[in-house]
């Protein structure tokens, strides 16, 4: 799949995600920057790759009756063309019953492919079988040329039907409860194809593989992972990215490259430039963000869904990298997540649960108050005590305590939740 193709149908399924299918055609496409005939041809090839004629429906009708991800599905197509993703299934299926060369596995594709299809070559044989070794889906046999291949199935053959089992719900637990996940998807799935084939039809049961229940409620971070391992990677490289941005506030969440450039459109976005740093996940929102130094070492933050055609640029030398890293950790010292702002001190009174109840309240308090402290300590209440740089990031925590918390310090903090409340009380008074 082409890269440009892959960041618009990410957008895509965003949007589908978000939207549930309230949009018609020519209100998404133009929500998303694309033409309707585009929007069609991306309908198409998602149809294709997720092998569901009424995957729309998903969204629509079934999302809240699935645990599974249903953004997941196009990670399978991710950087795949057409001929790929006919020609390599043939070669797994060839290498299931016994090892062969890449002249054996040329015949077999040839003998399975349509006549339309585009015939490989040798060549494009051991490329593909290359990649296949690379990512440890096949290995190469001892002894000399010509060389043989087969599956690399030792984890899954080696393994007891009950040890299949175990290893399947660690994973599951572990790809739905660990940030990122993709990954931890994609081999659950395959352990699933693994417990099919050692599992006799007529013993199996649909319910044996599903010991606990899982509803994700923020698939754009699934989506969001296309582009963490590309960040991390020019992390590591101290290279310098380039990319399209269209930011929450925009109307837009995409726009459609135009092949023909006597008719470039207007007011495309702009390209933005920066020295990745650093990658932060929102917990509480589900968003990925990247915090990067622009010119003159400006700090510049963004949010991943909106970064479009990432593309490497040169790399900084190690020291500048190092220089910059420095001052970021320094500026995010007191960062609740990823504000930069002026550090204040946020005093807060927690009051516990009553009638004996556990006390839950202040258990929250030490697990998600991060380095802030707890100061005085009574039967009915304590006293939290913690700098941050800025009230913006910690005040959406501080209200989910409701009324089992009262704001001390700083006093605009305060006054802004008097009014806060206020306002809720006289919808409810407006209400009787």
């Amino acid at each position: 799949m082409a890269k440009e193709s892959f960041d618009k149908e990410i957008q895509f399924l965003r949007l589908l995600a978000l939207t549930g299918g309230g949009y018609d055609r020519q209100q998404f496409a133009g929500r998303l920057g694309i033409s309707v005939h585009t929007f069609d041809k991306t309908v198409r090839r998602l149809r294709e790759v997720s092998g569901d004629a009424d995957f729309a429906d998903l969204f629509r009708y079934g999302y809240a009756d699935s645990a599974e991800p249903v953004l997941l599905f196009l990670y399978r197509a991710k950087s795949m063309k057409e001929s790929e993703s006919r020609r390599l299934p043939i070669l797994l299926t060839s290498l299931k019953n016994h090892p062969q060369t890449a002249a054996e596995l040329l015949d077999a594709c040839c003998e399975s492919l349509p006549l339309d299809a585009a015939m490989p070559d040798e060549k494009t044989i051991r490329s593909d079988l290359r990649y296949l070794e690379e990512i440890g889906v096949v290995r190469r046999e001892p002894g000399g040329r010509p060389y043989r291949y087969v599956l690399n199935n030792e984890l899954t053959d080696c393994l007891s039907q009950k040890e299949l089992i175990d290893l399947y719900e660690f994973v599951d637990i572990m790809a739905n409860t660990q940030i990122p996940s993709v990954q931890g998807y994609l081999l659950r799935n395959n352990l699933k194809k693994a417990l099919r084939s050692a599992i006799p039809e007529d013993e199996w049961d649909d319910g044996l593989l599903e010991p606990f229940s899982y509803k994700y409620h923020y698939d754009a971070r699934i989506l969001d992972e296309a582009h963490l391992y590309t960040l991390l990677r020019t992390i590591k490289r101290r290279r310098r990215i380039s990319f399209q941005y269209f930011s929450p506030k925009s109307r837009k969440s995409y726009s459609a490259k135009d092949t023909n450039p006597l008719f470039g459109r207007e007011g495309e976005p702009r390209r933005e430039a920066t020295l990745p740093l650093k990658v932060v996940y929102d917990h509480q929102y589900g968003r990925w963000y990247l915090i990067g130094a622009a010119a003159k070492g400006r700090i510049v933050k963004f949010r991943m869904e909106g970064m479009v055609d990432i593309a490497e640029e040169e790399a900084v030398p190690e020291q500048y990298f190092a220089v910059r890293q420095e001052q970021l950790e320094e500026r995010m010292r007191y960062s609740w997540l990823i504000d930069t702002g002026e550090t204040v001190t946020v005093r807060a009174r927690f009051y516990r649960p009553m009638d004996g109840q556990a006390d839950f309240i202040a258990e929250r308090v030490r697990l998600q108050g991060q380095w802030g402290r707890i100061t005085e300590e009574q039967p009915e209440s304590f006293v939290y005590e913690i700098q941050v740089n800025g009230v913006t990031e910690i005040r959406p925590w501080l209200r989910g305590f409701g009324s089992s918390c009262e704001v001390l310090e700083p006093a605009e903090l305060r006054q802004s939740f008097i009014e806060e409340w206020k306002e809720i009380g006289d919808y409810y008074d407006a209400s009787l």
